[in-house]
């Protein structure tokens, strides 16, 4: 009876009860402010409108690029008429292989791969793996990209950041991350950015790398590496992987995180791979099974498409070079469009110091600007942005960087 009333008082305080709605009680949540900003932009009618918000490679024109090594590739998966049954849960044994010399420049049986949902999906695995099996406090970097802190928490982990990016200089603030890391709890787990910081822009020098290993085996802490843009970044493979390559020929354990969505522009194939380095082959073999365990309810398994197309690539030397000079072709576009900014901004004399724009890396740069600054871009220029001044250097063209810095000019300058 006493079971009854507390269901009974529990079903009157609730409003929803007897309406009917079982969910009623929701409340609306945030919109995310990067996809808010892309549907401002879609609904923006100017002609001068920037979307500066987009986390996605475009071409001078402001479109959508596909390989054209990606579009041969599924030509030819066509015309093979290939069933499509279902990957094991681990995915495709040959794109493992492939996906895990990419990113450690060799193979090796103490490295566990298994295919994942991009990304995101590769976090996911690894944070809840981490949970069930190896708990610890997280280090992420403050800032570091939003989807991060969720993902971490989803998994019951908690979660702590350390210094990375420095507003006074737009550069890095190595000494606050060292000396943060140095007194983090043995056995705590830091989340790193394997190159091409999101949303700063900011990486660390192969030297600075050097001393972050150095506290992270004196402190024992466990290393998870973020690489969503191996070559995207600098344009160079091997230069991309320096970090990853460097604590694993050091001999720490660390999971890997992979994606190919920026560097195969395979956004909506959502194709990645996640990586577990382990001290032996015994520990290895135990960990794959319980890494099936892990991923088995959230997907069963991964889908197939995308893995198709990146290990016919990697596994082919033409194509692989072919998918080379493209991927040489988008990076030293964001990188021409940093340099055409920066020199903008000096013609134009806008006041401060604009260098961050040139030594900033990758996809994206934090400009420094204000959110009041921003909200100027915005609504008196109909440029597109985060309000934290994340801009995406792909939304920028030889047509519109003009327009972009008379708009920051006045919003420095003004406001």
């Amino acid at each position: 009876m006493e079971r009854l009333s507390q269901i009974s008082s529990h079903l009157s305080a609730n409003p929803t009860a007897d309406s009917g709605d079982v969910f009623g009680h929701l409340k609306l949540a945030p919109p995310d402010p990067i996809l808010g900003t892309a549907l401002a932009y879609k609904a923006d009618k100017s002609d001068l409108k920037m979307n500066l918000g987009v986390g996605a490679y475009r071409d001078d024109n402001e479109k959508p690029y596909v390989f054209e090594v990606v579009r041969k590739v599924e030509r030819e998966l066509v015309a093979a008429n290939l069933n499509k049954e279902y990957l094991p849960i681990e995915g495709d044994a040959e794109f493992n292989k492939l996906a895990q010399k990419l990113v450690f420049g060799k193979n090796c049986p103490k490295i566990i791969t298994s295919q994942a949902l991009s990304g995101t999906g590769a976090l996911r695995v690894g944070f809840e793996f981490l949970g069930t099996h190896r708990p610890g406090l997280v280090y992420i970097s403050n800032p570091s990209w939003a989807n991060h802190f969720p993902i971490v928490e989803r998994s019951g982990l908690k979660h702590t950041t350390y210094p990375y990016f420095d507003p006074k200089t737009n550069g890095l603030n190595f000494k606050g991350m060292i000396d943060c890391l140095s007194q983090a709890p043995e056995g705590s787990i830091v989340l790193l950015h394997a190159c091409a910081h999101n949303p700063s822009g900011v990486d660390p020098t192969e030297q600075q790398w050097r001393e972050i290993a150095d506290v992270v085996q004196k402190k024992k802490l466990f290393t998870f590496f973020d690489s969503a843009y191996q070559g995207f970044a600098s344009g160079d493979l091997q230069k991309d992987a320096f970090p990853i390559r460097l604590f694993y020929d050091l001999g720490l354990q660390m999971i890997v995180t992979q994606s190919f969505a920026k560097n195969f522009g395979l956004y909506g194939e959502r194709i990645g791979a996640i990586h577990f380095v382990c001290k032996d082959t015994d520990v290895a073999a135990r960990l794959e099974s319980q890494l099936k365990v892990t991923i088995r309810p959230m997907y069963s398994n991964p889908p197939i498409h995308g893995a198709l197309i990146v290990k016919k690539v990697l596994g082919n030397p033409e194509y692989f070079k072919e998918w080379e000079r493209e991927l040489k072709m988008v990076s030293q576009r964001i990188q021409d469009m940093r340099r055409l900014l920066h020199e903008e901004l000096l013609r134009l004399k806008v006041k401060g110091n604009w260098d961050h724009i040139i030594n900033q890396i990758g996809m994206f740069s934090f400009t420094g600007l204000t959110p009041k600054q921003c909200d100027v871009l915005t609504e008196k220029y109909h440029v597109y942005l985060v309000r934290n001044g994340r801009i995406s250097m792909c939304g920028i063209t030889t047509k519109n960087v003009g327009h972009l810095a008379k708009a920051m000019k006045d919003a420095v300058e003004n406001y």
